[in-house]
Parts: structure tokens; C-alpha cells; sequence
């Protein structure tokens, strides 16, 4: 939520579903960006900061090609 209240994204569909053994996967448009088992671990901060820059990217991504139309 911490990223929805400082950028404002606009009319973005998130959908959360849960996974058993502690599984994590983040996907962005239906690309894979982070996934627990293959990584290793939680996300680092480092890493919590690089998937918010790509998902802020692919929503200027959206909002252009919106516009653009």
C-alpha cells in the first residue's frame, strides 16, 4: 500500500492470491519479476526498490499508450 499512497497510479487492477509453503511470486503484466523459490529468500530492500521502478514503468507504459490512442 506504501506505493499506492505515494504515486497515485491511478485505475490500476491488483489482484493478491494466496499460495501454499510460503510461496511468493510477483508478476507485472503478466511478466515474472520476482519469485521467492527461484531467488532465494524474500526481496531485500534493494530489491522491494527495483520492483517498485518497474511497476511504476509499466504504468507510465499504460498511461502513455492511453493516451496515445
Amino acid at each position: 500500500m506504501e506505493f499506492w499512497g505515494a504515486h497515485n497510479p491511478g485505475d490500476i487492477a491488483i489482484k493478491m492470491t494466496p499460495a501454499s509453503r510460503g510461496r511468493l511470486e510477483v508478476k507485472i503484466d503478466g511478466d515474472q519479476v520476482f519469485d521467492r523459490s527461484t531467488d532465494g529468500g524474500y526481496p531485500a530492500l534493494d530489491k522491494v526498490n527495483e520492483l517498485k521502478m518497474v511497476l511504476m514503468e509499466k504504468i507510465f507504459e499504460a498511461e502513455e499508450a492511453v493516451s496515445n490512442s
